[in-house]
């Protein structure tokens, strides 16, 4: 996706007010041959820190690494087919200039004085708390190339394993955010129909557990303090024992129970409704091959 460099200006400027926040993404970091490199994902790109990688060749002074490394020609023209390639704002004028001058004896370029020159967005060059030299992760690991062929290896093994790590993550944040949004639904039904306006809030609490078991029942079979009474040690509740199957399942019956509450459906009949729709859905879900791998066990 193309982007304009005031977009990038606005979401750094955003990070720095607000401490990393939504706009900018989360930072992150990894360690490569006893460096730690910092990550910043700007908008959905992640940009990793070309100060952090020059650390590895020379410590005391990163940024001559990085001003010898944008000296040659070869760099100046990597650097301007990936803008040209993402950035629409590019100016190409300045680059045709630069990159004509790049190679001599006398050129010197700066991460500043290039982003100044051309309006590139795959490198951003900050001083203060979130400071130092970030580029894009394809600029970066041309770079890192240039630092060390050995690094840059090192690099991409660790990077890609954070990624996967943050990819585990998001599905379970996934799973557990559609439970939330279900049990919502459900627990919205339970007051329209369940409970009377006289009610004292002690009451409503009971409704709500009941129900909440209602669940437990039919699909694990105990209601959540059975399972704490079997569990003394565990940690959390019955449900975030639940692995990928039982949550699609639990996700279902929530928007069920629902459903049959709506109806006017007394608790005991749909208990035992729920309880037969949950032993077909987990015999169904158990043989899934996608939610086997969706979990991180075998396909």
């Amino acid at each position: 996706m193309l982007m304009h460099k005031k977009d990038i200006d606005r979401l750094w400027r955003v990070h720095r007010n607000n401490e990393g926040g939504p706009l900018m993404g989360k930072s992150s970091q990894v360690v490569v041959l006893s460096e730690t490199v910092r990550i910043q994902k700007i908008d959905r790109d992640d940009y990793i820190s070309l100060t952090d990688i020059a650390k590895f060749k020379n410590a005391d002074d990163p940024r001559f690494i990085i001003q010898n490394w944008m000296r040659s020609r070869s760099s100046i023209e990597f650097l301007g087919i990936w803008e040209i390639l993402n950035n629409r704002d590019f100016n190409r004028v300045e680059f045709d200039t630069v990159r004509n001058q790049s190679g001599s004896n006398a050129f010197v370029m700066t991460p500043s004085k290039w982003i100044d020159l051309t309006g590139a967005i795959g490198i951003i060059s900050k001083s203060g708390r979130y400071g130092g030299t970030f580029a894009h992760k394809d600029i970066a690991f041309e770079f890192a190339s240039w630092v060390s062929v050995e690094f840059k290896l090192y690099l991409i093994k660790e990077f890609q394993r954070m990624q996967e790590a943050e990819q585990r993550q998001l599905g379970w944040d996934i799973r557990r955010n559609l439970t939330k949004i279900n049990y919502r639904i459900h627990t919205d039904a339970i007051k329209e129909n369940l409970i009377p306006p006289e009610l004292t809030g002690k009451q409503v609490t009971i409704v709500y557990a009941n129900e909440a078991d209602v669940l437990n029942m039919a699909l694990f079979g105990m209601t959540a303090k059975q399972w704490h009474d079997m569990n003394p040690g565990e940690k959390g509740n019955i449900r975030d024992q639940a692995n990928v199957s039982q949550l699609v399942c639990l996700a279902n019956l929530e928007n069920l129970n629902a459903l049959f509450i709506n109806e006017g459906m007394e608790q005991p009949e749909r208990l035992k409704k729920l309880n037969r729709i949950a032993i077909e859905q987990m015999q169904i879900l158990t043989l899934d091959h996608n939610l086997q791998r969706l979990e991180g066990g075998k396909a």
